[in-house]
């Protein structure tokens, strides 16, 4: 009995990596290019030791600003791996999620131009583990987001419908 719940464990496990790794291919180009430059950070950052990976959009905003150029907002979960930090290649299939960690909340916005984000307005990252996820902090993200795109002359990012 307990290995058969072993299997359908590993099994579950395994169809969740497959779909994380699904959801991601499934955003589009930009959006990607944002989670990409996100998990450089979060990877590059002194305190983490395992490697993460993309595991879920929560919700994305866009407007179009004209001329090629559009305003982006993405809010998405990263989730740890059994890899070490500086794993290169790294992907669902070679690094299996952890269930025994918490996730990265991440919440970004950035300009393109063409669907290559833009240097300037700097993109604004702010990922943080879950639990720690406060009120404010989700305040603070909305406001510089709105910041951003008001400076350009443009709609609000949050303002504007997007997929849930």
């Amino acid at each position: 009995m307990v290995a058969f719940l072993l299997v359908v464990l590993l099994i579950a496990g395994t169809l969740n990596s497959y779909d994380a790794q699904s959801d991601f291919n499934k955003l589009p180009e930009p959006y990607r290019r944002g989670v990409e430059l996100a998990l450089e950070q979060v990877n590059s950052h002194a305190g983490v030791q395992n490697h993460f990976l993309f595991f879920k959009s929560l919700s994305t905003h866009d407007i179009d600003a004209g001329f090629g150029a559009k305003y982006l907002y993405h809010h998405f979960l990263l989730k740890p791996t059994r890899c070490h930090k500086g794993t290169t290649d790294a992907n669902q299939n070679k690094c299996p999620f952890r269930n025994d960690r918490p996730l990265i909340d991440c919440g970004m916005c950035y300009k393109t131009f063409h669907g290559v984000i833009e240097e300037e307005p700097k993109p604004y990252i702010h990922c943080v583990h879950k639990p720690t996820l406060t009120k404010e902090m989700i305040s603070k993200r909305i406001n510089t987001c709105n910041k951003m795109s008001y400076s350009s002359g443009s709609a609000s990012v949050l303002l504007v419908k997007g997929t849930e």
